[in-house]
């Protein structure tokens, strides 16, 4: 069949008004992809298995890679962040906005929605590009409060007297016990640090909400404030309910828009509900992480998070182990300085110091690695005192600046509990072989001649400390190391303008750090020890192969118990109605206990509530 010019040039043109017709139809269907990322539970830094889901919250990398591959995907249009009280520190806080700032670069808009807001909350929130509150909210916009714990009045009650020695004026970690209330200098020491803490937060909202660092603050002066002052104030964009968020979200991009709520999660598994193992198998494939890749070089992620004590301990059934054991450590540090295909490492660090003798351990192993590979040092929330003391040797260290570091000195002494049994009518009666048998007894204080010994041992423990900064950190340090040292505690903004850090920076930054002075352009990030998932954890103790049996079985029957049950414990009524205050008894009397094992520690001088 023939067709006149004529007759086939229309017939081209109504082909092609078709054709792009079809084409801009296609177009309009396509809807924009938002990521949501709901933020609760607890930030961790290390984790279990890198699994698609984290029980009880996330950790920290995971959330920070989880956003790296959202400003990377082409497909993502947008980023809705929602919360519901997340525990995360000032450091963590820093490197979640890095993340979140790395979002923006990529021409990603950020909606952010609350129904409340605390000042360190805000302060993360406020860097999305739209902020939003839900009517009658309250942005609890106040500033930075802090509570510190003294346990004397406690401890002379039941007839405990606490007895300990310190060297550097600012090294008051024994004022918990000693005293009521902070020395003269920890109370300097405690505004140095506040103050860099309170800087750097309304420097972030500053730099969010394009305001003066001293307008912040007067802002922060005028809080709290109700959604509609806050809107006035130029504090949030919008007092909008969820939907009326959402259809804001669904105008801005153009009406058709797809909120991916699982955006990179597996698609769930088939569950066979007629076998008894239906369930464990799909939970199985739920949680256990990736199949790896052909082993290529790599970049090895050690992490030292909680107090630092001796020995080894085993990984918690919901998460990592609880506390730097130095034995766990040396182990994994050995395992990187060994694997071929391990071509540098990264320490990140959150920890407030504590056993002198096992810091001595981590940072040994520390050092046989950088003899043979680039060692960095990350520091998150807190790498102070023994958390300082194995990061000094790096090649690099890295500091967020509100992280806290510092810390540079020794606490040693016992706690002496003779009136607590005298109240109790027990009786104990000591013998002794040998001049200072009965050093570290607890019957009675030091003698003069005691305190000598204990303090010659001190002042031992501490001159290596300081000998070990200084041979770390060389030309790098800008002052005497006596003037550093002493216990004084700084911001890592602080730290770097002393030379006792190298950059201001999170993990990815160390990591590259790493990376590049191992001469890498590719390579694989791998937490060493490799974490266990959920699902094999519970497998091996249901089969008894797992030396955490019987720990784990306490653990679940506890958990099973009524609530009803446990109502006449003081720490579980204080942990449901104060539970940071509980918190920080809790790690009081962790430090009493170290104190007990170690005599002489290296911690921070003290446990603080930052709101």
């Amino acid at each position: 069949m023939r067709f006149s010019k004529s007759f086939r040039g229309s017939l081209c043109v109504v082909i092609l008004i078709s054709a792009l017709a079809g084409a801009v139809e296609v177009e309009k269907k396509t809807p924009a992809q938002v990521v949501h990322l709901h933020l609760s539970g607890v930030l961790s830094e290390s984790s279990m298995a890198d699994s698609p889901i984290q029980i009880g919250g996330m950790a920290l990398r995971q959330l920070v890679k989880h956003l790296d591959r959202i400003s990377q995907d082409a497909e993502v249009r947008a980023l809705v962040l929602t919360y519901d009280s997340m525990s995360f520190g000032f450091a963590q806080l820093e490197e979640m906005r890095t993340a979140l700032n790395k979002v923006r670069s990529q021409g990603k808009t950020i909606y952010v929605h609350a129904e409340g807001m605390t000042t360190g909350v805000y302060a993360l929130l406020c860097a999305g590009d739209h902020l939003s509150v839900a009517p009658a909210s309250t942005l609890m916009l106040t500033g930075l409060y802090s509570e510190s714990m003294y346990l004397k009045g406690l401890l002379d009650r039941v007839g405990i007297q606490a007895d300990f020695l310190s060297l550097g004026d600012y090294k008051s970690a024994a004022e918990t016990m000693t005293r009521t209330g902070p020395s003269d200098a920890a109370q300097a020491n405690l505004d140095w640090l506040l103050d860099g803490l309170y800087d750097s937060l309304a420097g972030m909202i500053a730099q969010s909400r394009a305001m003066e660092i001293q307008e912040v603050k007067a802002l922060i002066d005028q809080g709290p404030f109700l959604a509609e002052d806050a809107l006035k104030h130029g504090l949030i964009d919008a007092v909008e309910t969820r939907p009326a968020f959402l259809k804001r979200i669904e105008k801005d991009l153009g009406g058709a828009v797809f909120f991916n709520n699982r955006y990179g999660r597996k698609q769930g598994p088939k569950i066979n509900m007629s076998s008894p193992f239906g369930l464990f198998s799909a939970l199985s494939e739920l949680l256990k992480a990736p199949q790896r890749a052909a082993q290529k070089e790599t970049i090895a992620v050690v992490y030292v998070e909680g107090a630092i004590v001796p020995g080894y301990g085993e990984a918690g059934f919901f998460g990592s182990v609880s506390g730097a054991f130095s034995g766990n450590i040396r182990k994994a540090l050995e395992t990187a300085a060994k694997d071929d295909s391990v071509k540098a490492v990264v320490m990140r660090i959150d920890s407030p110091g504590g056993s002198a003798e096992a810091s001595e351990v981590i940072l040994s192993a520390a050092r046989a690695v950088q003899s043979c590979k680039p060692f960095v040092v990350s520091m998150g929330n807190t790498a102070a005192s023994g958390g300082y003391y194995v990061a000094c040797a790096a090649d690099a260290i890295y500091a967020d600046s509100a992280t806290v570091t510092g810390s540079i000195g020794v606490v040693g002494g016992k706690l002496v509990t003779q009136g607590l049994w005298d109240k109790l009518g027990v009786n104990w009666v000591d013998h002794k072989r040998g001049a200072h048998a009965d050093l570290f007894n607890s019957a009675r204080s030091f003698s003069a001649e005691q305190r000598d010994v204990v303090q010659s041992q001190m002042q031992s423990i501490y001159e290596i400390f300081k000998d070990h900064v200084v041979k770390g950190r060389g030309y790098r340090l800008r002052k005497d190391i006596n003037d550093m040292a002493g216990g004084r505690v700084y911001t890592g903004k602080q730290a770097l303008e002393l030379g006792l850090v190298d950059y201001l920076g999170g993990l990815e930054q160390a990591i590259a750090c790493a990376a590049e002075k191992a001469s890498l352009t590719e390579y694989d990030v791998r937490v060493v020890p490799e974490p266990t998932d959920f699902i094999t954890q519970l497998m091996e103790e249901l089969a008894g192969t797992s030396d955490r049996s019987t720990d784990i079985s306490l653990a679940m029957t506890k958990a099973m118990i009524s609530p009803l049950g446990s109502q006449d414990s003081l720490l579980d009524l204080l942990q449901k109605t104060e539970p940071k205050r509980a918190q920080i008894l809790i790690q009081a009397l962790l430090r009493i206990q170290l104190m007990r094992q170690e005599n002489v520690i290296m911690m921070m001088p003290y446990d603080l509530i930052l709101e």
